[in-house]
C-alpha cells in the first residue's frame, strides 16, 4: 500500500496522533469505566457502552461488551447505544432491529487486526453463498466485517466519531481471505429504514460501506478515506446519498451496483446522490484532517474516485439522478450495463470536474454476461447529461458512448457542457481502429487511445449533443468527434477548434445525421453515408 516506509511513517503519524489518536488520548485520561452490569436498561435511555465493560482504551477488545449493549438495547424495543469519547477495539460488531449507534465525538471504533491463521477468533467467517461465482468475494458476503446487519429495520449509525478499519482486509477480486479475517466496514443486507449520517471513515477495506438489498436508505454529511471502495450500493431501492465526502485513490468512490449475491436479480432503483465531492488524488487520511497531500509524481496510484454504475450489473438500474457534484483528481462518470442490467431513466446534471485522469463520461453497454446462463444482453438507455465544466482532463480519450454489435445504446443528451483537455493527440492516434472488447470488464483505459479528442460514439440510437465545446489546450490532430455506426445524431450549437486539414467530425456508417450553428461547421444533413469526413 505504501510505496515509501516515509509514507507509511507519515501515514501512522496522522492516524496515531491525529485522527484516531485524539480518540486513544480522551480514552487515557477518562474516568474507569463503570463496574459490567447485565441489567437491562429503561426503555428509551441510551445505552453506555462502558456500563457493559467496554474499557475504551485502544488495548483491550471490546467486542462483547458493545455487541451486549447492543442486544440490551434491543430486549426492550431498540434504542441509542451510545460510545463516549475513546478508542474502541473491536472484532464483528452485531447491528439489531431499531438501534442507532451513536459515537461521539473523540469515539472511534477500530478493526482489530485478524489474528494468526489457524489462530482462530477474529471476525465472524462468511457465510456460505452459492452465487459467489457471479461477483467478487467481497460483494458476496456480508458478516466478515467489522460491523453488519442482517434483515433488520430501523437502523441508524451517526455522530461525529470515527470509524477505523485498521485491521481489515482490501481483499483481492475472487481471492477467498482466510477465516477471522474481516474486509468491509459496515456491511448491511436485505435491511430497510436505514440511516448513515456525520460518521467519518478511514482505511475502511474492501467496502467502507456495502449495502446490498437496503431499501429506504439514507447516507447524509459522511467523510470517507479510505483505501479501496467507499460507498457501494447493491440491489438497493430509494435511496439518498447527500452532502458526502470521499477520497478513494485506489478503487471507486460512489458506486452503484446491482450483483447477483442474493442469489436473484434485483435492480437498483430510486438514487439520488447529490452535493457530494469525490476525488482519488490525495494521500489516504490526509482528506479527513484537510491537509489534502496529493501523491508524489513517483507513486503509481491509480486515482480511481470516480461515481460510477457497474460493473456488477444483472438486472437493472433505473431512475437515478446525480446533481450539484464535484470531482477532482480522480475518473470521471462511468455508467455500465454489461451482465444484463437494464440501465434506463437517468439524469446527470450541474458537476465540476478538474484534474481528471480519463474519460468525463463513460457510457458503456457490453455482453460479459456474469451471472446465470441464458441472461440476455441488457440495455442502456435515455439518459440526460447536462450542465457540466470539465477541466485539465487527460487526452488519451475521449468521452465514450459504445454498445457493442447488433446491441445499440439509445436516446442519449447531452446539453451545456465544456470540456478543456490537455491534447496533444498525433495523426497516428486519429487513425486508431478501437477493438470492441464485448465480453471483457468494461473499462475506458482498456480501449487504449481513441481517434476522437470530444466524443468517440460508436453503436447508438439517437443521441443529440447541444451546446457543447471542447478545446484542447495543446493543439490536437485528431477529429472532435467519430460516429460509427450510428443512427440517428445531432450536433446543435457544437464548438471545436479550427485546425487546417483536419476534419471536425468523421462518420462511419451513420444514417439520420445532422450539424447546425456550429463552428467550425457548416449546417449539413445526411441521410446515410457509410464513410464521410466533415
Amino acid at each position: 500500500m505504501f510505496a515509501k516506509p516515509t509514507e507509511r511513517r507519515n501515514f501512522l503519524k496522522l492516524t496515531g496522533a491525529g485522527i484516531a489518536g485524539s480518540a486513544l488520548a480522551t480514552a487515557a485520561t477518562a474516568q474507569p469505566a463503570p463496574a459490567k452490569t447485565e441489567a437491562s436498561p429503561a426503555a428509551g435511555n441510551p445505552v453506555d457502552v462502558r456500563a457493559f465493560g467496554a474499557a475504551g482504551d485502544g488495548k483491550t477488545l471490546d467486542t462483547d461488551a458493545i455487541n451486549k449493549a447492543i442486544q440490551a438495547a434491543a430486549a426492550t424495543g431498540g434504542g441509542i447505544v451510545r460510545f463516549p469519547a475513546g478508542s474502541y477495539l473491536c472484532y464483528s460488531i452485531h447491528l439489531k432491529s431499531h438501534i442507532t449507534l451513536s459515537l461521539d465525538p473523540g469515539a472511534t471504533m477500530v478493526a482489530a487486526d485478524a489474528p494468526a491463521e489457524g489462530a482462530g477468533g477474529g471476525y465472524d467467517p462468511p457465510e456460505p453463498n452459492p452465487w459467489d461465482k457471479f461477483q467478487d468475494f467481497g460483494h458476496s458476503h456480508w458478516r466478515n466485517s467489522l460491523i453488519w446487519g442482517e434483515d433488520l429495520q430501523n437502523v441508524s449509525i451517526e455522530g461525529q466519531g470515527l470509524i477505523w478499519g485498521k485491521g481489515l482486509s482490501r481483499g483481492d477480486r475472487d481471492v477467498k481471505l482466510p477465516a477471522g479475517v474481516g474486509n468491509k466496514s459496515i456491511s448491511l443486507k436485505n435491511c430497510r429504514n436505514v440511516t448513515l449520517r456525520d460518521i467519518s471513515i478511514l482505511h475502511g477495506g474492501h467496502f467502507a460501506i456495502l449495502a446490498t438489498g437496503v431499501d429506504n436508505l439514507t447516507i447524509d454529511n459522511l467523510k470517507i478515506d479510505t483505501n479501496r471502495d467507499g460507498i457501494d450500493v447493491d440491489c438497493c431501492r430509494n435511496v439518498h446519498i447527500s452532502n458526502c465526502s470521499v477520497n478513494s485513490p485506489w478503487d471507486d468512490g460512489i458506486c452503484l451496483k446491482d450483483s447477483y449475491g442474493l442469489g436473484f436479480a434485483r435492480s437498483t432503483d430510486h438514487v439520488t446522490i447529490t452535493n457530494c465531492y469525490v476525488t482519488g488524488g490525495y494521500e489516504e487520511g490526509t482528506m479527513l484532517d484537510a491537509t489534502y497531500k496529493p501523491f508524489v509524481a513517483d507513486v503509481k496510484v491509480p486515482r480511481n474516485g470516480r461515481i460510477k454504475f457497474g460493473t456488477e450489473s444483472n438486472c437493472g438500474f433505473r431512475n437515478i439522478t446525480v446533481s450539484n457534484c464535484v470531482l477532482e483528481k480522480c475518473r470521471g462518470i462511468a455508467l455500465e450495463s454489461v451482465d444484463g442490467a437494464i440501465l434506463e431513466d437517468v439524469t446527470i446534471n450541474n458537476l465540476t470536474m478538474r484534474d481528471l485522469v480519463d474519460v468525463p463520461f463513460f457510457l458503456r453497454l457490453g455482453s460479459r454476461m456474469r451471472g446465470p446462463e441464458g441472461t440476455p444482453v441488457g440495455e442502456l438507455r435515455r439518459v440526460l447529461i447536462s450542465d457540466v465544466v470539465v477541466s485539465n482532463c487527460a487526452s488519451r480519450q475521449a468521452i465514450i458512448v459504445t454498445g457493442i454489435p447488433g446491441h445499440y445504446i439509445e436516446d442519449i443528451r447531452f446539453s451545456n457542457i465544456f470540456v478543456l483537455h490537455q491534447g496533444g493527440g498525433t495523426k497516428d492516434d486519429a487513425s486508431v481502429q478501437p477493438p470492441e472488447l464485448e465480453n471483457e470488464y468494461p473499462d475506458p483505459n482498456r480501449f487504449g487511445t481513441l481517434p476522437a479528442h470530444g466524443f468517440y460514439i460508436r453503436h447508438v440510437k439517437r443521441i443529440e449533443i447541444k451546446d457543447v465545446e471542447v478545446r484542447p489546450e495543446k493543439p490536437d490532430v485528431r477529429p472532435g468527434f467519430v460516429l460509427n455506426d450510428v443512427d440517428g445524431a445531432e450536433l446543435i450549437h457544437v464548438k471545436l477548434p479550427s485546425i487546417p486539414e483536419v476534419p471536425s467530425v468523421v462518420l462511419k456508417n451513420v444514417k439520420d445525421f445532422s450539424v447546425s450553428q456550429s463552428k467550425p461547421l457548416a449546417d449539413t444533413r445526411i441521410e446515410s453515408t457509410e464513410m464521410k469526413t466533415l
